[in-house]
């Protein structure tokens, strides 16, 4: 990577400006039910998309209906999703991290695989207003497993691929950007990211 074209920042939300609520709470409640945590990611995972909730044109309801009946999962709509939201947990330091960013004078930006809960939890977290920019798959109608997103989010941006600098906590994103010429980090854990953020 190389910090000398970067013009903006883009950051994944969940697992990056904060906690990766739905991921993690998904296994909390797998183990006290007695569900397979693995069993209920996968659901989720295939869910998520199928049911068209993270592409804007599916709702809440079919989605925790596919939920409950792939995985067995328990609880009401409005209980199931009050535990997720809660589990997502803003990053302060990332926040601060963004602020300098923008004071320097990168554009930046979240490009999150979410639900309309994202506008949600903005209305909690009162986040965006740090960044220039937030795409969200379930606005777009498209996610990050979809190659040609990054093609659609640069073109947007009007930057060449090289100049977009993109956090993930995914693996299978961070490749699918830099496939598309993007400079992408691997989120894994504070220190390592600050590490890398560092030596740019």
């Amino acid at each position: 990577m190389s910090n000398q074209s970067i013009k903006a920042v883009l950051l994944d939300y969940g697992g990056v400006i904060a906690e990766e609520g739905f991921r993690n709470e998904l296994v909390v409640m797998a183990h006290e039910q007695g569900i397979d945590k693995d069993t209920i990611l996968g659901v989720a995972k295939r869910e998520v998309y199928e049911s068209g909730f993270v592409l804007g044109w599916g709702t809440e309801e079919t989605f925790w209906a596919a939920m409950r009946e792939g995985s067995g999962l328990r609880g009401s709509d409005a209980e199931l999703t009050k535990r997720v939201l809660d589990a997502f947990v803003l990053r302060p330091w990332i926040i601060e991290r963004v602020r300098q960013w923008r004071a320097q004078g990168y554009v930046t930006g979240i490009l999150s695989d979410q639900m309309h809960w994202l506008d949600w939890l903005n209305e909690r977290d009162h986040f965006f207003q740090y960044f220039d920019h937030v795409f969200n798959s379930y606005e777009l109608g498209k996610g990050k497993r979809d190659p040609t997103l990054f093609y659609d989010i640069a073109a947007r941006l009007a930057l060449a691929p090289d100049e977009i600098l993109f956090v993930d906590d995914l693996r299978s994103n961070v490749e699918r950007a830099q496939a598309a010429g993007w400079q992408a980090i691997h989120y894994t854990d504070r220190d390592s990211f600050e590490e890398l953020i560092g030596e740019l």
